[in-house]
């Protein structure tokens, strides 16, 4: 008897190593360069709809979105990151943020839209299914989806890691070399760098 229950002891922590393992396996599971970006349907802000799979033709920024990260206010105190999506949003690429931080929803995130002057989508992913699909790590981790919604880019935003402002003059913008480079139907020459900033803040 005793070896028994020696025996079903061993099998429930086994049971729960092996849990553990594939939990985090799931939340750092992340999608490769030339991969099908994984399809996903949100609500903006304002409450819209917006599915990947309408953009296809397009090419797509996804940018994970966390207003109370210091390394997104970075980029967006400085007018940054604004002026970065409405250039390009200006040349036909569709910007869309995604907030995965748990507890936030969509009347947040038309506030901080309102605040911070953004004029394009900040999806909810509360839930964290979408961020957890695309393997996101970081705020801001930054992903380019080509016309054909595969995997272009990922990564950081820019060379600098860190939350001092004035570091952005001088570094080298991955998300705007990237771009560049397939509206110019050029090859990505970095397709994926080191991402940088707070961690996603996941619902579990």
């Amino acid at each position: 008897m005793r070896k028994f229950i020696v025996s079903f002891a061993l099998l429930v922590v086994a049971a729960l190593v092996f849990t553990q393992i594939a939990t985090a396996k799931e939340k750092t599971a992340t999608v490769a360069i030339g991969a099908p970006a994984p399809e996903f349907t949100l609500q903006d802000q304002s409450g819209k709809t917006v599915n990947l799979a309408d953009y296809k033709g397009k090419i797509v920024v996804l940018e994970w979105f966390n207003d109370a990260c210091p390394f997104v206010v970075k980029h967006y105190s400085t007018g940054h990151m604004n002026a970065l999506a409405s250039k390009y949003t200006g040349q036909g690429v569709v910007w869309l943020a995604i907030n995965t931080t748990k507890n936030t929803d969509n009347a947040h995130n038309l506030k901080v839209a309102g605040d911070w002057k953004i004029d394009r989508p900040i999806l909810n992913d509360s839930t964290g299914t979408v961020g957890k699909a695309y393997g996101a790590k970081n705020t801001p981790h930054m992903f380019i989806i080509n016309k054909d919604q595969t995997i272009a880019y990922k990564g950081a935003i820019d060379s600098k890691a860190s939350t001092d402002a004035s570091d952005i003059d001088g570094a080298t913008n991955y998300v705007a070399q990237a771009l560049d480079e397939l509206l110019a139907d050029k090859p990505v020459s970095q397709p994926e760098t080191k991402p940088y900033g707070c961690g996603v803040k996941y619902a579990d």
